[in-house]
């Protein structure tokens, strides 16, 4: 009887799901890009919902991202860092990390991660990256490697 009552609803999940006029895609962009000191990259990942309720098109978006910002050099060669602050920005938003040293940093890669849902991010768009460490300034763009 148990095995009877679960594939029963088993059975309606999927003629519910055959039913529903929704349409999903999910998309992943990967953007690389370098200046002379750092690299960085910035992977975007989501699903669009598209359907239809009482007769009004529906649409639902939910992202996440990963930023991540690599210094070119040695973990020596930023050892008197004392502060650093990194940004991307994009036609879905913009983020922006500031930290600051008392000690040396043990590392030269920084990231910052975040999602939601919002604005998409467009496939072939160019993302602006700014970097500031101590009294240096570097700013580069990246770009779609699938593009």
């Amino acid at each position: 009887m148990k095995n009877l009552f679960k594939t029963s609803i088993f059975i309606i999940i999927i003629i519910l799901a055959a039913c529903s006029n929704e349409e999903v895609t999910n998309y992943e962009y990967t953007f690389i890009g370098e200046g002379e000191f750092w690299k960085a990259e910035y992977i975007y990942e989501g699903t669009e919902i598209w359907g239809e309720e009482e007769g009004k098109t529906t649409y639902s978006n939910e992202d996440s991202d990963l930023f991540r910002i690599t210094y070119k050099g040695s973990t020596e060669d930023i050892h008197s860092m004392k502060k650093l602050e990194y940004s991307y920005d994009t036609s879905g938003g913009s983020a922006t990390s500031v930290r600051e040293y008392d000690d040396p940093p043990n590392d030269t890669t920084f990231t910052i991660k975040g999602g939601g849902t919002g604005m998409k991010v467009k496939e072939d768009e160019i993302i602006r990256v700014n970097i500031k460490w101590d009294n240096f300034e570097e700013a580069f763009e990246l770009t779609n490697q699938e593009k």
